[in-house]
């Protein structure tokens, strides 16, 4: 289960609670129940935090494959560059051509590592916003219940 549902799941337990009279608006909560749902919490954030562990790998495979394709283009520009070398004829064009190549290979390699990183660096952006905004609920909640108890308490 989601983290966001567990949350929810508390917070309708909270809020179908039965009052307790003249306390000023606190409520009665079976604390097992209260545990139960902050036991699945806790056990669902390893799951979101490998689901962002997951997305850190995808970047990495996205630049890796990137790095290969760039290497693939540099290595065959290079390769063409020393064939036209070997040809006496066209010796100052062909070395003129390998650096085109070579230099537009390497601008390639540079937009496709920046679109992966940016792209990349938008999932990750989410996912951080996502966890962030689900832990403040639960830290929120969290103190709400300890409230709840030491009001009780007293």
């Amino acid at each position: 289960m989601k983290v966001d549902d567990l949350i929810l799941q508390l917070q309708d337990l909270i809020n179908d609670a039965k009052a307790v009279p003249f306390s000023g608006g606190k409520v009665m909560v079976n604390s097992d129940d209260v545990y139960d749902i902050i036991d699945q919490i806790q056990d669902s954030m390893p799951a979101e935090v490998r689901q962002a562990k997951n997305i850190v790998s995808d970047r990495k495979q996205i630049l890796a494959e990137a790095n290969r394709e760039s290497e693939n283009i540099i290595r065959s520009a290079e390769e063409r560059k020393k064939v036209m070398l070997n040809q006496n004829e066209i010796v100052r064009e062909a070395q003129a051509k390998a650096k085109e190549i070579v230099d537009d290979a390497k601008q390639k390699s540079a937009e496709i590592r920046k679109a992966a990183n940016v792209y990349v660096d938008s999932i990750m952006k989410r996912t951080e916003e996502s966890l962030s905004s689900q832990l403040s609920e639960v830290k929120k909640t969290r103190n709400n219940i300890l409230n709840s108890q030491k009001n009780k308490a007293q």
